[in-house]
């Protein structure tokens, strides 16, 4: 039987589900599209260039936010091919080994960044409840190996998804919810027992989402508990914005990921504009802000991008 399910599994192919309802306007969707991914690959690449010519910011939170900047540039790459050929050339089919790997991808990718956000909000808690002590505990060594262990970490928790789903046997109409392959919407296709899928991938969404988001709620209180002893409002609200932008940078990412998860597993009877919606959100929104956000709010970043601006005009 395992056998049969393994012959099955290898020789199946999935049908992405593009966006049906917007029959004529498939070339305005591609442009936006590409103009949402022209916007994040310019602009986290940008972000690296910045941090990597600009002394001031070769510390600590802009490593991480250049390591944040890298692996948006994942998401994007990992992402859009599918999309674009679905849109554009009305080519849904794909592979079942090549959906796996795109499934592997995307979650790697939204595990790293999950547990980058983490490590950004440990940043600010050093440096606003206990600054004198962030040297030493932030050096670049400290912060190369909790870089290593996000993406070892990352790897460990997804490299047995694809294992375990091509292992089943799918003999029902593969046809998914996205442009693009995510294990909650896999694991609900295969005919057989799913149930070691199914709990493996739950376990590993509240050890990594659950887990990483609760830390960086726990870490935003003490934040506040420490800004709230603070006598001067000035400096209350000064030492509040610094972290203005990772709290806009968590909400981009865990919003989003919350609802194409819940609409993957329980929204199966939602209309269509819901999972477009989600889709489109989900992959391509957080991407595209993170620069964004990062350049209007620090300071070294925004002037450095003023001051290429300008360059260009001369």
């Amino acid at each position: 039987m395992g056998g049969l399910g393994t012959n099955i599994s290898s020789t199946t192919s999935f049908t992405l589900t593009g966006f049906p309802e917007m029959k004529g306007l498939e070339h305005w969707l591609a442009a936006l599209l590409l103009l949402l991914y022209a916007i994040s690959f310019l602009g986290n690449i940008l972000i690296l260039y910045i941090i990597r010519e600009e002394q001031s910011l070769h510390q600590p939170m802009y490593y991480f936010l250049s390591l944040l900047s890298v692996n948006d540039l994942g998401v994007s790459f990992s992402t859009l091919p599918t999309v674009l050929v679905t849109v554009c050339f009305h080519a849904p089919e794909m592979t079942f080994d090549a959906c796996l790997a795109q499934m592997f991808f995307i979650h790697f990718f939204s595990w790293t960044e999950s547990g980058i956000l983490l490590s950004m909000s440990f940043d600010h808690y050093v440096a606003i409840c206990n600054p004198l002590r962030y040297s030493t505990v932030l050096t670049d060594a400290h912060v190369v190996h909790m870089g290593m262990f996000i993406i070892v970490r990352s790897f460990c928790m997804v490299f047995p998804l694809p294992f375990l789903l091509k292992r089943l046997s799918f003999c029902k109409a593969n046809v998914l919810s996205h442009a693009y392959c995510l294990h909650p919407d896999l694991i609900r296709l295969p005919c057989g027992n799913i149930t070691v899928s199914y709990i493996y991938g739950l376990f590993i969404v509240i050890f990594s989402f659950g887990l990483d988001s609760a830390l960086i709620l726990l870490s935003y209180v003490l934040i506040l508990r420490s800004v709230l002893v603070i006598a001067s409002r000035e400096e209350r609200l000064k030492t509040l914005n610094t972290c203005v932008s990772h709290m806009c940078a968590v909400l981009t990412f865990y919003v989003p990921m919350v609802c194409v998860s819940m609409a993957a597993r329980y929204g199966r009877r939602a209309p269509w504009y819901v999972h477009t919606l989600m889709s489109l959100i989900y992959l391509f929104v957080p991407p595209m802000l993170n620069p964004v956000i990062y350049s209007i709010k620090t300071k070294q970043i925004c002037q450095r991008i003023c001051k290429i601006l300008l360059a260009t005009r001369i």
